[in-house]
Formats: structure tokens, C-alpha cells, sequence
């Protein structure tokens, strides 16, 4: 008979965290920094793959401070038991 072994759901829930921090970052990078050589390529310049990179590293942190900011809202939020929210009004 084979034990089965438990896993905490926690451990998997950070290492997709983490892989969607590297693919928030890589992907933005990675195809404007394509286009901008392209783009040299096509044009014969030389400045537009290194701008692009910039403009991809920027919207990789965006992306990243988005994530983030929805995890720590997500997190600050009191549950309630009963599944009542209620305020308390004062008149």
C-alpha cells in the first residue's frame, strides 16, 4: 500500500507567484527588445532595441507592482465567518 504524502497547497501557490513574477518581467522585455532589433535591422539604426528594451523593463515592473498590489489587496480584506458583511452605521 502506498502513503500518500500531503502537500501544502502554499508551497505551490508561492512557486506560481514566482513564475508569474518571471513571466510578467520576460515577456514585455523580451518582444520589444525583439522589435526594437527588428526595427534596427529594418532601419539601420542602432538606438531602437536598446530603447525598447528600457520601455520593456518598465512595463514588466508595471505589470509586476500590478500583481503585487492585487495580492496584498486581496490579502488585507477581513473575511467574514458567516459570509454577512455588514457595516456598522452610526446615525
Amino acid at each position: 500500500m502506498r502513503r500518500k504524502v500531503s502537500y501544502d497547497k502554499k508551497v505551490y501557490r508561492t512557486l506560481a507567484l514566482i513564475t508569474q513574477f518571471g513571466i510578467d518581467m520576460l515577456v514585455p522585455v523580451g518582444a520589444l527588445s525583439w522589435l526594437g532589433y527588428m526595427l534596427d535591422r529594418r532601419f539601420g539604426t542602432s538606438f531602437l532595441m536598446i530603447l525598447l528594451f528600457f520601455v520593456g523593463a518598465a512595463a514588466g515592473a508595471q505589470n509586476v507592482y500590478r500583481t503585487v498590489k492585487g495580492i496584498l489587496e486581496d490579502g488585507e480584506r477581513p473575511e467574514s465567518r458567516d459570509g454577512d458583511e455588514r457595516e456598522d452605521k452610526t446615525d
